[in-house]
Formats: structure tokens, C-alpha cells, sequence
């Protein structure tokens, strides 16, 4: 009996630990920033704020926790039923913590202050594609969204740091609306983000990874 309970201890120890690794999601390539298109062809959608979504969670060994950053305004390109450019505004200075764990009010100021994101100093972060293309530049199969139709790869800038950044994302559109998923992680030290990420403090180190789930509505102006 004593090693019955012992293997079910270590194997709930062990079932915890890798619930708290970051989110198993298709890795997004970082890049230096590219150039945008000004003024790219095609008819503009608006993206809707209001069904637009940016979530995020964020890992440590024990816990976790996760939230949205508000999509404040967008327009996205679209000619020939290909989006041929646009961007979002990120509303970082309304960043919320939704997992409802004790501390929450906290953890959220924290994310707001210079240790993270400096919303009083800048309080929008910014996504502006270079460029999205039919089809995903790995195998099928190796992806962790298995409907994706696009690489998408545009600059994302987090305070005073702009990256590329390129995923797959799911792509659909019926004429006078568009709908995009993507679900990727993406390393935070990137954009200078460095708080936490330190191995040897254990209990209280924070995983560069960063999942991002993004859901976009756009409607033809």
C-alpha cells in the first residue's frame, strides 16, 4: 500500500509540473523587424474590438496564470481574398488577469509596472503584418494547429522594442467579413521582458514563454 500511494504522490507531482509548462503551442519565429508596407492594396476591413481577442498565460513551476491584453483599434488589407497588410493596437494599460487566484489585483499592477510592460510609459503595444502567404512553412503534422491555412509574419512591437514574428494562423473569409486564429508561444526576453527569468529562483521563476491565443474579427468599411 505504502508504494501504491507513493507512485500515485510522485505521479500527481509529476502531472502538476507539466501542467505548469508553457502552453504546448506552435513555436513563433523571432526576427529583427522588417519593413511595412505603407500603404498596402486592396479593401480595408475594421477589426471588431469588441469579438477580437489577445489572451495570454504566462508559467511558473507552481502555477500559472493568464489574462487578455484589449485590442483597441485594426484595419487589415485584403485584396483578391488575400490580406495584403494592416495592424492592431494592443491596449496594454487595461491588461487583465482572469484566472481568479488570490493576489490577482497584485500580480496585475505588477505586469503594469516597469518590471513588465511600463503601461504608464507605454501604454500600446502594436502588431503590423509584412506580409501573410497561403499555405505553412513546416510539415502538417508538426503543428499544434492542424487547420492552419497561412503564415502570417508581421512586427510586433512591445514597449521600446520592435520583432518580427512569424506563425500559423487559420485564415477564413466570406466576402464582407474575416476571421483569423492563432495559438503560439513566443519568448518575452525578446522585447527586453526579463523579470523573473532566472532558473535558480525556483518556486518563484517565471518562463520566458508566453502563450498567445489571438482571435481576430474584421469587417468590410
Amino acid at each position: 500500500m505504502k508504494h501504491i500511494l507513493k507512485s500515485i504522490i510522485v505521479l500527481s507531482l509529476v502531472s502538476t509540473a507539466a501542467c505548469n509548462d508553457a502552453p504546448k503551442a506552435d513555436e513563433a519565429q523571432t526576427a529583427e523587424a522588417q519593413q511595412v508596407q505603407e500603404a498596402p492594396v486592396g479593401t480595408n476591413y475594421a477589426v471588431d474590438n469588441q469579438k477580437s481577442t489577445l489572451s495570454w498565460i504566462g508559467t511558473k513551476p507552481v502555477g500559472k496564470h493568464d489574462g487578455i491584453f484589449p485590442i483597441s483599434t485594426g484595419t487589415l488589407s485584403v485584396a483578391d481574398n488575400n490580406i495584403t497588410g494592416g495592424r492592431f493596437d494592443i491596449d496594454m494599460a487595461n491588461l487583465k488577469v482572469l484566472d481568479g487566484g488570490k493576489g490577482n489585483e497584485k500580480l496585475q499592477g505588477h505586469l503594469k509596472s516597469g518590471d513588465f510592460f511600463d503601461v504608464t510609459k507605454y501604454p500600446n503595444a502594436k502588431f503590423e503584418i509584412t506580409s501573410v502567404a497561403a499555405g505553412v512553412a513546416t510539415d502538417p503534422k508538426d503543428l499544434v494547429m492542424k487547420n492552419a491555412t497561412h503564415t502570417v509574419t508581421g512586427n510586433l512591437t512591445l514597449k521600446d522594442s520592435t520583432k518580427s514574428v512569424t506563425f500559423p494562423a487559420k485564415v477564413s473569409m466570406n466576402g464582407n467579413s474575416l476571421i483569423a486564429d492563432a495559438d503560439f508561444n513566443i519568448d518575452r526576453t525578446q522585447w527586453g521582458i526579463v523579470y523573473g527569468n532566472d532558473k535558480s529562483l525556483g518556486d518563484k521563476f517565471i518562463r520566458p514563454e508566453v502563450n498567445i491565443k489571438l482571435h481576430i474579427e474584421a469587417n468590410k468599411q
